[in-house]
């Protein structure tokens, strides 16, 4: 019955586009579409049918780790319709589960509105990359859409290190080995310290959630590898300061020097609802020129923002720029626009001038490209 019941909603899952399944007691299953909660027209679960749904799909070992530590997280196929990654969670006392679907094609780079400059840094011989945003924001799928264009393009070794695995990787010019932390390594660290000596040209870490893994990934990064890595940070410079802010104080010194040299980029991101249907991403892009380098060097970060308004001939744009063009250009509303902005009333400003300068029959607002 409960297989039955799982296939049905993976199914319709898939079907209609959703991002996540939310099971839980005492109501029926909820889908996540283009970003809004909705419930399906279903019988209401009950604790057998949420514990019946999560045996259907859970693996023994996480089923084991749900009883010992209240939780679990896997990946799993649904035959070649597409991927899930799954949370399952005790709550209450009940079984829950949350399941994201995992998009079987990989977009490209322009596919996502991602700059040649962005694509470019990927290019690099040596750095750390690191994309950046809240959950559910796409930095997985943006992940892999690197990941992927470097596979396509160039002959390396690629190793990523997931917890767990997300996109499946096929070798096409590259050669990609994807492991899972819990399955095929204890942790992040101790599968960077053991990829350095996996010949790798590209490491891929899912999480940089401790200080130990930041540590092992900046050296990567130092030791002639691009490195890739992902944060819950929502703007560039406020991650360059998380990072440093992870390290003790009397090693960020240090840190700081290190980072100046081996971080290329970071693009930060957020997901918004499209007026026409479906998602669009918002990118924040620093790239570090070597002024930037300096002032990560010199800890003048809170010069970073200044430095990527500036910075529009190296690809570098804010957050709330980026933004207020989705509005402008008619893809987001002006409200879902100000919900993602950093200074929503800036953001406000510049609509309130720009819809004048519309009506006075004058366009202040287009970026000289030069």
């Amino acid at each position: 019955m409960a297989t039955v019941l799982i296939d049905k909603l993976l199914e319709a899952c898939v079907k209609q586009g959703a991002s996540d399944i939310h099971i839980t007691v005492g109501q029926p299953p909820v889908f996540r579409l283009h970003g809004r909660m909705r419930k399906l027209e279903t019988n209401v679960l009950g604790p057998d049918d949420t514990v019946a749904l999560m045996k259907s799909i859970t693996p023994d070992r996480c089923q084991r780790e749900l009883q010992e530590r209240g939780s679990a997280d896997f990946g799993f196929a649904f035959g070649t319709k597409a991927r899930f990654r799954v949370s399952v969670f005790k709550q209450k006392g009940n079984i829950a589960m949350v399941l994201r679907q995992i998009p079987t094609d990989k977009l490209t780079p322009e596919q996502l509105g991602l700059p040649s400059e962005v694509v470019n840094l990927v290019l690099r011989p040596r750095g750390l990359f690191l994309v950046t945003g809240p959950t559910g924001s796409g930095k997985s799928t943006t992940l892999a859409s690197l990941v992927n264009y470097i596979n396509e393009n160039v002959d390396h070794h690629i190793i990523t290190i997931e917890d767990p695995i997300e996109f499946y990787h096929d070798h096409k010019m590259s050669t990609v080995n994807q492991r899972e932390v819990g399955v095929d390594v204890p942790s992040f660290a101790e599968a960077i310290r053991r990829a350095l000596r996996q010949d790798p040209d590209v490491i891929l870490v899912g999480e940089l959630r401790d200080l130990e893994t930041i540590e092992a990934a900046i050296s990567a990064a130092e030791t002639g590898h691009v490195v890739f890595g992902t944060l819950h940070t929502n703007s560039a410079q406020g991650t360059v300061n998380r990072i440093i802010d992870a390290f003790p104080g009397n090693l960020q010194d240090q840190i700081r020097t290190q980072l100046s040299t081996s971080l290329i980029g970071v693009v930060a991101q957020t997901l918004l609802p499209k007026i026409s249907g479906g998602r669009v991403a918002a990118y924040e892009i620093l790239v570090v020129t070597s002024g930037i380098a300096n002032l990560i060097r010199e800890n003048k970060t809170f010069r970073i923002n200044s430095s990527i308004q500036t910075g529009a001939k190296h690809g570098m744009q804010l957050m709330d720029d980026a933004l207020f063009k989705l509005w402008r250009d008619q893809q987001c509303t002006l409200e879902d626009v100000l919900t993602k902005a950093h200074s929503p009333d800036d953001v406000a400003k510049r609509v309130v001038a720009y819809r004048r300068g519309a009506e006075d029959g004058q366009d202040d607002d287009l970026e000289v490209v030069d």
